[in-house]
């Protein structure tokens, strides 16, 4: 290789690179801020927690009853706001309506462990 030609791979090496990291960044942000889908669940709230070892996420599991003596559905979830995170740790055993979207495509669990992130909650009396 011509010492001419050295700093042209590196920078077009360095561009590669950094262009890689800046698409990458901008698929993380479509994936979290476009919502795949919206809705409302309702249901008793089970199990509210904040785990994980490096990535800390708020899961939680939602018990859906549509008919007494059925087997319930569960719904599980995750919350990616503090403040619904402490308003959902709050409703826990209570009924409630949980208003969601689904998020699809996230590259990795350090998002959450569901497609289904939590964004209100509605206490139901």
């Amino acid at each position: 290789m011509t010492p001419s030609k050295a700093p042209k791979i590196l920078r077009t090496l360095v561009f590669i690179v950094t262009g890689g990291i800046a698409l990458f960044a901008l698929y993380i942000y479509i994936a979290l801020n476009w919502s795949y889908s919206t809705g409302e669940r309702a249901g008793f709230l089970q199990k509210v927690s904040n785990k994980g070892w490096i990535c800390k996420t708020w899961e939680g599991e939602l018990s859906l009853v549509a008919m007494p003596g059925a087997a319930p559905e569960k719904f599980l979830f995750t919350v990616r706001d503090e403040a619904v995170a402490q308003k959902v740790s709050a409703a826990a055993g209570k009924r409630v309506t949980l208003n969601y979207e689904q998020h699809k495509g996230l590259p990795t669990t350090c998002f959450g462990d569901t497609d289904y992130f939590v964004v209100g909650v509605t206490e139901i009396e």
